[in-house]
């Protein structure tokens, strides 16, 4: 979890000195960043050239970040040159519960000793910054600030296994938030970081986990609504 999100001008992917990245993994990130974000929505079909219109990119870098993505399970093949973003099915999103409220909260707690204070001030204003996006209704913001601010903190725990294993866990859960966004508003989302940052500066690890584990099932919960309320398949969100 980079906290930020992927280039997206055509021209990017033709700049020399774009910090060296590969034109390849570019268009994965920029790919990856636009499903994370629910851009494309879940059950939403897209062609491949499509994408590499969207993208601004050739042919074989966007099958390539295809096959990497349809390999994490971001993505899904439907034949015809065409990819979804899986929907969730209830059994789905229990799995991710499971999953989530294992894991976050124990890179939470591995976070709580090595966060600096200037890392706390950091998470502290990527919070302030998601309040006034929750504020305004803006829900692209939120999603990314959102993200942001986890990310920050489970990089934070330096537990490179776990990590890689939780980017793939929002992988399957980010377009559906989205959904929940338009769905709910970003009044009624829940937010746990301002109990986290206290516990954080507290030093006080089995508080920093329960923040973070009433942050992740209260969103996930939310999650499963919608899908139970068959809400989820192919909803574009304007923001």
């Amino acid at each position: 979890m980079s906290g930020v999100s992927a280039p997206r001008q055509v021209d990017v992917y033709r700049d020399e000195i774009s910090q060296r990245i590969p034109v390849h993994q570019q268009v994965y990130e920029d790919l990856r960043s636009r499903i994370l974000f629910g851009e494309l929505a879940p059950g939403q079909p897209v062609t491949i050239q499509g994408l590499v219109e969207t993208l601004g990119a050739g042919m074989t870098p966007v099958r390539e970040a295809i096959r990497r993505l349809t390999s994490e399970g971001a993505l899904e093949f439907q034949g015809n040159r065409r990819v979804t973003v899986p929907t969730p099915n209830t059994a789905c999103i229990e799995e991710l519960i499971v999953a989530r409220r294992a894991l976050e909260p124990e890179l939470a707690r591995r976070a709580t000793h090595k966060a600096s204070p200037q890392d706390i001030d950091i998470l502290e204003g990527i919070d302030t910054a998601l309040d006034a996006a929750i504020a305004r209704g803006d829900v692209s913001a939120y999603l990314h600030l959102n993200y942001e601010f986890h990310s920050k903190l489970y990089t934070i725990a330096s537990t490179p296994v776990l990590l890689a294993i939780v980017e793939g866990l929002w992988l399957r859960f980010g377009p559906s938030l989205r959904v929940v966004c338009g769905r709910m508003g970003t009044q009624n989302l829940p937010d746990k970081h301002k109990e986290t940052v206290a516990a954080l500066r507290a030093e006080d690890e089995e508080a920093v986990a329960a923040a973070i584990r009433d942050d992740v099932v209260q969103g996930m919960e939310q999650v499963r609504e919608v899908l139970e309320s068959n809400a989820l398949t192919g909803e574009m969100i304007d923001t």
